[in-house]
């Protein structure tokens, strides 16, 4: 049988109301029924005027919002849509409450122009089944799209993809497939322009890609923004190593580039650094320090003029490990290869990282109990985070030489900034 026709466009009122009762809808739907299961909604869905903000409605100035809106909520009662409660002695005057009867909300959702969260849901599982093959199981795009999946199953948000915008989404799986193309640090606004001939169109994009990341590769999950997108060769501008001593770099041609009359540090272009296939060092040892401020003050310094330096500017870039690894590869045994960062988590965390990507020869440099003490009144508390990762990383097995001072600093409960350590 036909339903009834609605012949009127809702006003601000009532559409205000009709998405507040879907709404209130939608949540039940997604917390109280398993996935796969049919709602049965055999309970109304009731929202008090009380909880809601309707100016026209309660205006004491103008009469006329009030009256459309019960004129219009009480045709949609005699269709049998909703049931409305009057205020006590105010019938068809002010209500207290509308309710959704069961099985009516399909009829509303086209007058308010609203698609339905399920069809929306199920919109960008397609979405997302579709682009799903463009990457293999143990790529992180295709953990991170699993991730989503998952979600979705259970009613849960399905961020950073938006259910309300099929082109966002869309944009954001043509920007995960178009990383496959990079080999080296991209410009953020070139990626855009080579990807969707807009300059500007990646900047929209830039912060749901490094909530995927941090979905698909747990390694990145405490990656600041820059430093994660760094990970995918995508930066705002085009970066640099910065080094000190006698390096020697040599280039997929055979040219080399000696770098030891730079006083007191040069920058190399990392998209340079990205294509070196040897790297020498004539000093005694080389130290990789974790922070540009503390680098500065080290090239240069008396008591370090016999070590070869490198800045990692935080967690190493992909540039900044391959460099590294060229290194590793030649360097004698008897000239040691040192990592000074911070003594705390993300210090650790680098030297771990660079333990597992470059080699284990990789020395911690005055990041021990003893310089911890020694400068212990610059000291900061370890916040209960703080205390969960250090807990955490003390149990990675390619740390265990160091496990005692991450151990320490739990006991004392402080951790140390490396620009607080004297030379």
């Amino acid at each position: 049988m036909p339903q009834p026709e609605i012949v009127f466009a809702p006003s601000p009122d009532v559409t205000v109301l009709l998405n507040a009762l879907l709404d209130k809808l939608e949540r039940r739907m997604a917390r109280s029924f398993p996935p796969g299961e049919e709602e049965p909604m055999r309970r109304a869905v009731k929202v008090l005027l009380e909880e809601i903000h309707l100016p026209g409605y309660t205006s004491q100035m103008d009469p006329s919002p009030r009256q459309v809106a019960n004129e219009q909520l009480q045709a949609l009662e005699r269709l049998g849509r909703l049931r409305l409660t009057w205020q006590a002695g105010e019938e068809a005057h002010l209500l207290a409450a509308v309710a959704l009867l069961p099985g009516q909300a399909a009829l509303l959702y086209p007058l308010v122009g609203r698609v339905p969260l399920a069809a929306l849901r199920s919109r960008l599982e397609a979405q997302l089944l579709g682009d799903r093959f463009r990457f293999s199981a143990g790529d992180w795009r295709y953990r991170a799209i699993q991730h989503v999946l998952a979600r979705l199953k259970v009613n849960q948000s399905p961020g950073p993809f938006n259910l309300a915008d099929p082109d966002f989404n869309q944009d954001l799986l043509i920007g995960l497939a178009a990383l496959s193309q990079l080999e080296e640090e991209t410009p953020f606004r070139v990626f855009s322009v080579r990807t969707f001939n807009d300059s500007k169109r990646f900047e929209a994009l830039r912060k749901a890609m490094a909530r995927l990341a941090r979905l698909g590769q747990p390694e990145w999950r405490r990656l600041p923004e820059d430093e994660l997108l760094r990970e995918l060769h995508l930066v705002a501008n085009p970066g640099y190593l910065l080094l000190s001593g006698a390096w020697t770099l040599v280039d997929a041609d055979g040219g080399a580039l000696d770098l030891a009359g730079f006083c007191p540090s040069v920058g190399v272009p990392a998209v340079q650094a990205m294509h070196v296939q040897d790297v020498g060092v004539n000093a005694a040892g080389v130290l990789c320090i974790e922070n540009a401020t503390t680098f500065h003050t080290a090239a240069g310094h008396p008591s370090l003029q016999h070590m070869a330096l490198l800045c990692l500017a935080g967690n190493p870039s992909p540039a900044c490990r391959r460099l590294l690894s060229c290194l590793d590869a030649g360097l004698p045994e008897d000239v040691p290869l040192y990592v000074w960062a911070d003594l705390d988590y993300g210090g650790f965390n680098i030297l771990a990282q660079l333990r597992r990507q470059v080699g284990p020869r990789c020395r911690p440099f005055r990041m021990d109990i003893e310089t911890l003490e020694a400068y212990a009144r610059f000291a900061r508390p370890l916040s209960q985070e703080d205390r969960r990762n250090l807990e955490r990383l003390s149990r990675r097995p390619e740390l265990g030489d160091v496990r005692p001072v991450m151990q320490h600093m739990l006991r004392r409960g402080i951790k140390l900034e490396q620009e607080a350590v004297a030379f």
